[in-house]
């Protein structure tokens, strides 16, 4: 009973973004709670690893508040993050402390450096050291002596040592820069040299009576990126070793190192336009490179924050460093393959016309790999296995009997999993299971036991076929005590860009988190359709074929698809509004003014509203270089449309956007004047991409969509005549 009790308190961080934190041998894990706990998951017992005593500090009454954690590899120790900060997205700077456990002992890790500075401390392999960046330089410190090495000298603002720029972190996932060595001699690392790269100017006007410019170093599409190179440091002597990696450093991207042996580094290289895969080895050494498997594709090839939980980080070895896993859609569909170390041998190991969605663990003492996908679906998810011989059928683990999203984190020896599910109306569920029989390990703590099923949702999953042969995934929720004798108005919510999909049967699709209510019990059909060009699991040529495409067949579909559904005569086609934020919001513009006999209404937030607006790594891995293919760009751009606004629109940019600048929102705004189109814009002063920043934005935001809807798109049935 203690193990259930403690699934169920502690379900929500373990489903979150954070993975859980299992013990080696694949039989518990641990939790932080004011100290961390272990979960013996085989006993069905708990303890103290840690308590909130213990991390407290002797100029404090209170314990630090652990936000991320790390165990030394003999457990004696434990590194903790606390007091953290924003670098762009996410909490990645902060403090660290350890407690040792031998000593008993609380220690302040850098604390000579500026509060908050630190950055991915670790461990070394002997738990002796850590290593972490701070003001963008890396440092070695002694945890016993406390003694500090500073590694590098040279970081700036725009000069990089152990982490990333903004480009780099957004697109390819890309934020710890730097690995210790298998025997902790070394550290390797990402140096970044931004200073050639131009910044971006935001200008906070209201912090001061004088405004000031905040500068972001950022690479727009037809820039060639900032040079980014890997080095070497002896932690004894401080010497740097640079790898010697062939080609030009502004025209390619090294996304992915890790170590391979005590004194060889595995690197992946991209070409500038993301068509060329390199796997190189570099020895840490002499700096040599040899590259030993390549692979090209016409459109773009996926690294593995695609398929893996946008996470760049290890390598999937198997076989004593003999052979890796590899994931590629050279086949046409996204499979995994079982390279050879030195890259001349491959074996296929997911044949068959499917994709597989991401590696969920590699169990190589039972010669399994278990996966996520929905060969017959795909707006479901589930976990298969397969065994590494290259000769076998995938193998279905989850139940077939619960249809929608499941997920799991897998204990890395493969013996239990955290298992979480939904669908369109049942609440998200978790439970420990064991593999892989996939049982859940308690009988009153378990999905089948506590499932709540939403019996409100009304909600319909169909394929709509456009009158351009294309077949499409789709949702429709209709309102409460809906009538088929009466017209409702339509609500579309939109993406339409390659890195995600709108219709998922997972639980919350039928709810508009900005709209200020409930719009079923308002009385509004909503909709969302998958577009070509979704990361969906289609194959490859239903992902590729928006390359330098955005903004066209995306468009198109989405388009068509809904003037598709208006035929359903409860659909009041007089009444059909778009909605969209970021890239939705793009294709929010581009459906108002491309398809205006189709859109009446659209509120479109934080758009690109110009292709040649946004950074080079997305943009130039979808739409190709506008140095070659200038007018695929034009043709993307919503501010090529604007000249066709007919219904209302509703535009809203947040003016510290720092993802999607606020010189999209005054482009478009030139431009709808310049054809004396009328609209109505929002500016939020200082906000950024997620416009949630300052006192009630978010509710202010909600009102003003909410209002603006309502007024231009009414709600409520009306009688079919």
């Amino acid at each position: 009973m203690i193990i259930c009790f403690y699934a169920q308190t502690i379900s929500a961080q373990i489903f979150g973004n954070d993975k859980i934190h299992w013990t080696k041998a694949g039989t518990g894990y641990f939790v932080s709670t004011d100290g961390i706990v272990e979960i013996d998951l085989i006993n069905h017992a708990k303890k103290n690893v840690i308590t909130g005593e213990q991390l407290t500090p002797k100029d404090s009454v209170t314990p630090l508040k652990i936000e991320a954690f790390q165990l030394s590899n003999d457990n004696s120790k434990a590194l903790i993050f606390t007091n953290t900060a924003k670098v762009w997205r996410y909490h990645t700077r902060g403090d660290y402390w350890v407690f040792d456990s031998k000593q008993n002992k609380l220690i302040q890790i850098g604390k000579n450096r500026p509060a908050q500075s630190l950055m991915f401390a670790k461990f070394s392999p002997d738990g002796e050291k850590i290593a972490y960046v701070s003001e963008h330089n890396l440092f070695s410190e002694d945890i016993t002596s406390g003694k500090v090495t500073q590694l590098t000298f040279d970081g700036t603002r725009k000069f990089i040592n152990g982490t990333f720029d903004w480009v780099y972190e957004e697109e390819l996932g890309c934020r710890d820069g730097f690995r210790w060595s298998p025997d902790g001699n070394k550290i390797a690392f990402w140096q970044v040299d931004g200073t050639a790269t131009r910044d971006y100017y935001m200008l906070n006007t209201t912090d001061s009576v004088y405004s000031h410019v905040i500068p972001v170093e950022y690479p727009k599409v037809g820039q060639p990126p900032s040079p980014v190179r890997i080095g070497v440091i002896n932690i004894n002597t401080s010497a740097i070793q640079w790898m010697k990696i062939d080609g030009d450093p502004q025209q390619h991207y090294l996304p992915r190192m890790e170590w391979v042996g005590a004194d060889t580094l595995v690197v992946q290289q991209l070409n500038r336009k993301q068509q060329e895969s390199k796997l190189i080895y570099c020895n840490a050494t002499t700096g040599n490179s040899t590259t030993f498997y390549t692979e090209t594709d016409t459109a773009f090839i996926d690294i593995k924050t695609a398929w893996n939980d946008n996470d760049p980080t290890g390598w999937d070895w198997i076989n004593k460093q003999k052979a890796f896993i590899w994931v590629s859609e050279k086949d046409g569909w996204r499979h995994l393959y079982k390279i050879s170390r030195n890259g001349k041998t491959e074996t296929l190991l997911t044949n068959g016309k499917y994709d597989i969605a991401s590696i969920k663990c590699i169990d190589e003492a039972n010669n399994l790999i278990y996966f996520m996908a929905s060969p017959d679906n795909a707006t479901q998810l589930y976990l298969y296995k397969i065994n590494m011989d290259g000769k076998s059928k995938a193998e279905l683990v989850s139940s077939a009997s619960m249809a929608g999203i499941h997920d799991y984190d897998i204990s890395p020896t493969g013996k239990f999993a955290w298992h979480t599910f939904s669908n369109h109306n049942t609440q998200p569920t978790g439970e420990v299971i064991s593999l892989p029989d996939n049982e859940p390990i308690s009988a009153s703590n378990n999905i089948a036991a506590n499932m709540k099923v939403d019996k409100d949702v009304n909600i319909e999953y169909t394929q709509v076929t456009t009158e351009d042969g294309i077949t499409v995934d789709a949702w429709i929720n209709k309102p409460v005590n809906f009538d088929k004798k009466k017209k409702y108005p339509v609500v579309l919510y939109v993406y339409g860009e390659p890195w995600s999909s709108t219709v998922e049967d997972k639980y919350g699709s039928q709810r508009n988190f900005l709209y200020n209510g409930d719009m079923s019990a308002d009385g509004y059909i909503q909709i969302a359709v998958d577009n070509r060009g979704s990361p969906s699991l289609k194959g490859a040529a239903w992902r590729k074929s928006i390359y330098r495409k955005i903004g066209v067949i995306n468009i198109r579909d989405m388009a068509m698809a809904t003037k598709k559904l208006l035929e359903l005569p409860y659909m009041d086609t007089s009444r059909v509004a778009v909605w969209g934020w970021s890239g939705g919001g793009s294709s929010t513009l581009n459906l108002m003014f491309q398809y205006p006999s189709i859109f009446k209404t659209g509120i479109s937030i934080a758009a690109i509203t110009n292709e040649l607006y946004y950074d080079n790594i997305y943009t130039e891995r979808y739409m190709g270089l506008p140095q070659e293919n200038m007018q695929d760009f034009i043709n993307a751009s919503a501010v090529t449309y604007a000249k066709n606004l007919q219904g209302n629109l509703l535009y809203i940019h947040g003016t510290g956007d720092d993802n999607v600048h606020y010189d999209n929102a005054e482009a478009l705004l030139n431009e709808l004047v310049k054809y004396d189109k009328q609209f109505q814009f929002m500016a939020y002063p200082n906000r950024t991409h997620s416009i949630s920043e300052g006192i009630e934005t978010r509710s202010h935001l909600s009102v003003l969509y909410t209002n603006f809807l309502q007024k231009n798109c009414p709600a409520g049935g009306r009688s079919i005549k």
